[in-house]
């Protein structure tokens, strides 16, 4: 058992380097392409990748919940597809670093977002860490204009719909098979994404020839390796512990920034980086007398 616990962290800790890493190909991606063509590009490889899996590994009960798969993957797939395309427009005019941390706010949005919705109350710990997460946010983004930059808010818009997006898989993945859901998203949303680039953009074969790379990591290794790994793992761990080695992603994307793209911090936007990590820590740890 305690084996595999081990490689249950080893491979969250994985997950969480691939997604925090993809910020910087995602920003190397915007230098010849647009957002809606490279979203479109790396969701259609997303599609096959965990097509492909979900078929390999489908039961002997597996039409029983083919119809709620289908249901699951086109509203998680609405909620994906709006969401990355404003992250990946966001990244635009911001730096990885930064991305990487506001997108990380979904995990503080999510008890918000459950108690306006669903009226599940959250104790005081949680709305401390909400608190520190707004906190985090001035240090991090604010600008000596008290204004957010424009790439910094079509990021944030991106975390309030990725908290729709955990929501909605929270509901579904618990009525059907969660890769086969995943597929039927990633192909949503790659189909939207590519009407959208084609009304917004001029998709060319060159333009996904010199993003090919940001393209590969992206699409195979960030949607389809990642989400596999993340299935795999949360059956050898804690959901408690689970959540909170997948928000190191946060830390891999400023580290990968720095290392990968030479982009600088300030000593305001660290401590906002170190506020924020502090609130994802506390909103993540199991409430006293909590089993889980």
């Amino acid at each position: 058992m305690n084996n595999q616990k081990t490689l249950g962290t080893a491979l969250l800790l994985l997950v969480a380097l691939i997604w925090g890493t993809a910020f910087v190909f995602q920003r190397m991606g915007m230098e010849s392409i647009g957002p809606f063509t490279f979203t479109a590009a790396r969701m259609s490889l997303a599609a096959i990748a965990v097509g492909l899996v979900s078929r390999l590994r489908r039961g002997k009960n597996a039409k029983s919940d083919k119809r709620k798969a289908l249901v699951g993957g086109l509203c998680c797939g609405l909620f994906l597809c709006v969401a990355s395309l404003f992250q990946q427009a966001g990244i635009v005019t911001t730096t990885a670093g930064k991305a990487g941390f506001i997108t990380a706010l979904y995990i503080l949005l999510v008890p918000v977002l459950n108690l306006i919705l669903f009226k599940r109350r959250c104790g005081a710990r949680v709305w401390l860490a909400v608190g520190l997460g707004v906190a985090g946010m001035y240090l991090l983004c604010m600008t000596e204009g008290l204004r957010l930059t424009r790439g910094d808010t079509l990021v944030c818009i991106c975390a309030l719909l990725f908290s729709g997006h955990i929501l909605c898989c929270d509901y579904f993945a618990r009525r059907a098979d969660p890769i086969r859901i995943a597929a039927v998203q990633f192909l949503v949303v790659a189909l939207l994404s590519w009407a959208a680039a084609f009304l917004f953009e001029k998709p060319a074969p060159d333009q996904l020839r010199e993003a090919l790379v940001p393209i590969l990591y992206c699409g195979l290794i960030s949607g389809g390796v990642g989400y596999t790994l993340q299935m795999v793992a949360q059956g050898m761990t804690e959901p408690t512990v689970a959540s909170l080695l997948m928000s190191l992603e946060s830390v891999f994307a400023v580290l990968a920034g720095a290392l990968l793209l030479h982009e600088r911090m300030s000593p305001r936007e660290l401590l906002g980086c170190a506020v924020m990590f502090a609130a994802i820590l506390l909103v993540q740890l199991p409430a006293r007398g909590n089993k889980e």
